[in-house]
């Protein structure tokens, strides 16, 4: 905060002034999808962010490309000749995560339901409680978005979430289903699968397994998938935490700078 003042009866608080967030930019340069080195340098400061907040005991709840803005907007046109059309490269990749009017403090009343719905946990759509590490399954759709340019789970319904989250992660573990309170999503310990041909072909289109949306068979890409794969576990004891996402050989390119740097 760099200052407040009183508007009518209205307290009105002074921030910094920042560029568009990760979702205006995606929307302005046509979806085109953000570079491995870009998607690196960004989660990397998100993960600090975060876990930041964690380690002091506060969940932020609402983690997406609207509430990542970036430092700077700054940037060049360059011709894709893939895409062929210009696309805006930014000059800086420096973001900053904001809106905290629903964080939680461990402490506090949890709301059963948090977050927006392309970005909710397993957990929260289940209805089995909720802890910080809602804020990694968030913050691997956010990631997942920023490397093919459109949201992992384009749909409104939580039905049709959870059947999304199998066709990209496999099979929801029945001890999970077992436990939920919202039973008409279970039949036999498994999800119960709606017999309707147009939602099942919706669903395939938009979605297939995560190691299907890999582009390349790189090194790098292949730690920023398997990353992908333990930040988006159903199971919240088996989900990574921030702190060890930090180590993870995803990031060796920028300890190895920061050591360069001492």
């Amino acid at each position: 905060m760099q200052d407040w003042f009183n508007h009518e009866g209205h307290i009105c608080i002074v921030f910094e002034l920042l560029g568009l967030s990760t979702c205006e930019f995606l929307q302005q340069n046509h979806y085109a999808p953000f570079s491995l080195e870009q998607i690196r340098h960004m989660a990397f400061q998100l993960f600090r962010a975060v876990s930041f907040l964690h380690r002091n005991k506060l969940t932020h709840t609402d983690l997406k490309p609207e509430n990542i803005l970036l430092v700077s907007s700054d940037f060049n046109l360059e011709y894709n000749e893939n895409t062929q059309r210009d696309e805006k490269k930014l000059k800086s990749i420096d973001v900053k995560v904001v809106d905290f009017g629903t964080a939680t403090f461990d402490h506090e009343y949890h709301e059963s339901l948090v977050s927006t719905r392309h970005y909710r946990a397993p957990e929260v759509i289940l209805d089995l409680g909720w802890n910080q590490s809602c804020d990694v399954w968030s913050l691997g759709c956010v990631l997942m978005e920023f490397y093919v340019g459109r949201t992992l789970f384009p749909t409104h319904d939580s039905q049709e979430h959870l059947a999304m989250m199998e066709r990209v992660l496999g099979p929801i573990p029945a001890h999970l289903l077992k436990q939920t309170k919202k039973q008409h999503y279970v039949h036999n310990e498994r999800l119960k699968l709606e017999e309707d041909i147009s939602r099942d072909t919706y669903i395939h289109k938009h979605c297939k397994p995560l190691k299907e949306y890999m582009q390349c068979s790189r090194d790098d890409e292949r730690q920023l998938f398997d990353l992908l794969s333990l930040m988006l576990q159903y199971d919240v004891v088996r989900r990574i935490t921030l702190e060890e996402a930090l180590w993870h050989p995803f990031f060796i390119p920028i300890r190895a700078k920061k050591k360069q740097c001492i």
